[in-house]
């Protein structure tokens, strides 16, 4: 592959694309038209046309760290027990073998393997569809490699930061405050209902991300008593990583979407840039 000939075809732009880290919260926000898939919208309206996007989704874990590569990625509907509707959704935008294969010759930490299986999972689809529902901008993702800490995925972001000076717009697709296993289902519908912790990390994850804080969001364990609770597990967490590795202190920092989910979810997004 001519690596001279895919870094003129995503050469540098005039304006850098901002980072963006996307609570995705659940897979009907796909089909929904309420108020995070409309801010959603909004953000596709207003920042500058990507020529491509490169998601970071919590629903795709491996082992080692992947980019799908295929020209044409698949609409995957990798979940249960909701309406037929939604698993009748197809997002059909087109891929970029040629970015994957840049994107691969960017991170010198560890070798990326080039995918042709996955596609684009709900992490993904669910929000892209909303920003770009033409689906005429290519799509990629980037895997998660579970086995390894925060600190590892943060690099990996570092290394990926030129790509928006290229016309590529990075999203983290997850949720800072993410514990299934404590959601007060009889409250889903109650607008802005948090426990207490909830509300408490989420104060304090944005306290961070407003100060570049970037060390204390990678240990994030040592950051309050509660952060266990809000992260039992970092799956959600880890696209943030991506996030911070691919801003820089001269990135201007705003929230979106600053709302709490059935007690322990939090649906904020944070734009860089």
């Amino acid at each position: 592959m001519n690596i001279e000939k895919l870094i003129n075809q995503f050469e540098e732009i005039d304006t850098t694309l901002p980072a963006l880290f996307i609570g995705h919260g659940s897979p009907m926000n796909g089909i929904e038209i309420n108020d995070f898939s409309q801010t959603w919208a909004r953000l596709g309206a207003e920042i500058p046309t990507p020529k491509a996007v490169l998601c970071i989704s919590a629903h795709w874990l491996t082992k080692g760290t992947a980019v799908t590569a295929m020209a044409y990625p698949r609409t995957i509907h990798d979940f249960g027990g909701f309406p037929s509707e939604l698993y009748q959704v197809k997002y059909p935008a087109p891929g970029s073998p040629d970015l994957a294969e840049q994107t691969k010759s960017l991170i010198k930490k560890t070798t990326i393997s080039l995918d042709h299986d996955w596609g684009l999972d709900h992490g993904t689809w669910t929000v892209v569809r909303h920003m770009y529902p033409e689906a005429n901008i290519p799509v990629l993702q980037l895997s998660i490699d579970y086995n390894r800490p925060a600190a590892y995925h943060y690099e990996l972001g570092r290394d990926l930061a030129s790509l928006r000076k290229r016309g590529v717009l990075i999203i983290g697709s997850g949720n800072m405050v993410h514990n299934l296993g404590m959601v007060a289902w009889n409250k889903i519908s109650t607008p802005d209902f948090g426990f207490d912790w909830a509300k408490e990390m989420n104060t304090i994850f944005k306290s961070k991300l407003k100060d570049h804080d970037n060390n204390a969001l990678i240990n994030y364990p040592d950051l309050h008593k509660s952060a266990m609770l809000a992260i039992p597990t970092p799956d959600h967490y880890f696209p943030l990583m991506y996030v911070l590795g691919a801003k820089t202190t001269k990135d201007k920092v705003s929230f979106f979407n600053d709302h709490l989910v059935g007690g322990s979810l939090t649906m904020t997004g944070v734009k860089y840039g």
